[in-house]
C-alpha cells in the first residue's frame, strides 16, 4: 500500500508524525512525506537545509519531499501567519509535480495550522485519492484560546475554511473524544469520525540516553520534592496560575519546581521567577530532546500539566498526559474537561480547576503530604492505563486497520 503523509512538521522536528511514518514503513507500507523545511521550535531553518529550494531525502525508509516556507521566527504575529500560509501555498503549487506516484491514501497530520490540509485536498481532487485527516488541534478555537484571531470576522472566515476541509475529508480521526462535539457542529457525520489518541512522545524519538548520559542530563535537577513540568511554555499553559502557586509554597524549602522546555513565554517566566524571588525553588532547565524525558521523569516526584480556562481546552487532552502516564509518576493537572477526566478515570493523580491558584497550591501540598507508597500507586495506575489504552504498537495496528477500511470503502 502506498501512503502519502502530509504534515507541515517532520523530522528532525520532534513530533509524533515521525513515529507514524517509521512504523508504517516497518509494517510494509510504501510511504512518502510532503512537508516543509524544519524550523520548529527555534523559528530558524535547521542547519543543513536551504530555505528556498525544494529538497528530497529519506527517513527510516520513507521518501521525504520538502518544500520551501517562511520560518516561524519568534512564533508570534505576522511571522506565524506567513509561516502557515507559505507552506500551504508552496505545497499546493509544487505538490502535484513532486508527489506523482499512484497513492492509495493521503494521511494528513493536522496540528496547527489547519491549512496543512489544503495541499492534501488539492492532490485528492486532482488524482482521486481518498484522504484521512487526523485532528490534533481544533481550529479556530485553539488560536482564539492562545490569544489570536479575536476578531469575529476572522474567526468566521477560519471557521468556514475548517468546515470546508472537514467536508472534503473522507474520514476524520480525533485525538480527544471531546473533539467530536466541535466536528458535529461543523456538519461532520458520526460515521466519518473515529477516535485515535496520542501515545507517549518519548517512545520513538531516537535512542534512550545511556545511564551515564542520563546522569549528565539530569545533574541540574535538585534534591528534594520535585514537581516537574515538561513541554511548551506558552499562553495556553497558564503559567500565571503556576507562578501564584509557586509563590504560595515558596516557604516550603523541600519543594522544588523543575521546568523543562521553552516557548513564547519563556523570557516572561524567567522575569517572573526573578521578580517573585523564586530562584531558590524554581529551576528553568530549558529544552531537551524527547528521548531524554524518561530520564528526567525518573527524578520527579510528581508531573505537572496545566491549561488555561477556555472552552476549547475542555475538549483537549494534552499529549503530555500520555507521556506522563508512560513515565509512571503521579500527575497534578490544573485543567478542565476531557484531560482532567482522563486522569481521574486512570486514578493517575490529582486534578483541580483551571486558573485556580489556591486549588493548585492545595493539590501540590496534598501530593507532598502523601506517602511515597500512595504516590507510587497513582503512578502505577497511570502506567497501567497507558499500556491498556495508549500503547503505541496497538494504536498503530488500529491505524493500519483504519487505512485498509478506507481504501476498501
Amino acid at each position: 500500500m502506498r501512503i502519502l503523509v502530509v504534515s507541515q512538521y517532520f523530522w528532525p522536528e520532534e513530533f509524533r508524525v515521525n513515529e507514524v511514518v517509521e512504523d508504517l514503513v516497518k509494517r510494509g507500507f510504501d510511504v512518502d512525506v510532503l512537508t516543509g523545511k524544519p524550523n520548529y521550535p527555534k523559528g530558524k531553518i535547521f542547519s543543513g537545509y536551504s530555505a528556498f529550494t525544494k529538497e528530497t531525502e529519506t527517513y527510516q525508509g520513507a521518501t521525504v519531499y520538502r518544500v520551501p516556507l517562511i520560518p516561524r521566527g519568534n512564533g508570534g504575529g505576522i511571522n506565524l501567519i506567513l509561516n502557515y500560509i507559505s507552506y500551504a501555498f508552496v505545497a499546493c503549487v509544487l505538490g502535484p509535480f513532486i508527489c506523482k506516484k499512484a497513492y492509495d491514501l493521503i494521511f494528513v497530520v493536522q496540528l496547527s495550522p489547519v491549512t496543512v490540509a489544503l495541499p492534501a485536498i488539492l492532490l485528492k481532487k486532482l488524482f482521486g485519492i481518498p484522504m484521512i485527516l487526523w485532528v490534533l488541534d481544533l481550529w479556530p478555537e485553539s488560536i482564539s484560546a492562545a490569544g489570536g484571531a479575536k476578531i469575529p470576522l476572522v474567526n468566521n472566515l477560519i471557521g468556514g475554511l475548517v468546515k470546508w476541509i472537514y467536508a472534503n475529508s473522507d474520514q476524520i480521526l480525533i485525538s480527544s473524544e471531546g473533539f467530536k462535539h466541535s466536528l458535529r457542529l461543523r456538519g461532520v457525520a458520526d460515521q466519518c469520525i473515529s477516535y485515535f489518541p496520542n501515545w507517549s512522545e518519548e517512545s520513538g524519538q531516537g535512542k534512550t540516553p545511556s545511564l551515564d548520559n542520563q546522569g549528565l542530563l539530569t545533574q541540574d535537577v535538585p534534591d528534594g520534592f520535585i514537581i516537574m513540568f515538561a513541554g511548551n511554555i506558552g499562553v495556553a499553559q497558564d503559567f500565571e496560575t503556576i507562578i501564584k502557586a509557586m509563590v504560595n509554597i515558596r516557604s516550603e524549602k523541600e519543594i522544588h519546581w523543575v521546568i523543562l522546555g521553552d516557548g513564547r513565554r519563556f523570557t516572561w517566566l524567567q522575569d517572573q521567577v526573578r521578580r517573585n524571588k523564586l530562584a531558590h525553588c524554581v529551576h528553568l532547565l530549558g529544552r531537551f530532546p524527547a528521548q531524554a524525558m524518561p530520564a528526567f521523569y525518573k527524578k520527579a516526584d510528581v508531573l505537572l500539566v496545566s491549561l488555561r480556562r477556555e472552552p476549547v481546552f475542555e475538549y483537549t487532552v494534552p499529549g503530555k498526559i500520555q507521556s506522563y502516564m508512560a513515565g509512571g509518576k503521579p500527575i497534578i493537572a490544573s485543567l478542565d474537561g476531557e484531560g482532567a477526566r482522563l486522569i481521574e478515570r486512570a486514578g493517575a493523580g490529582i486534578t483541580c480547576n483551571a486558573q485556580d491558584a489556591h486549588a493548585l497550591t492545595e493539590s501540590v501540598l496534598t501530593m507532598y503530604r502523601y506517602s511515597e507508597a500512595d504516590r507510587n500507586r497513582m503512578g502505577a495506575q497511570g502506567y497501567e492505563y497507558f499500556i491498556k489504552h495508549f500503547e503505541r504498537n496497538s494504536l498503530m495496528s488500529d491505524l493500519e486497520e483504519k487505512f485498509n477500511n478506507q481504501i476498501v470503502a
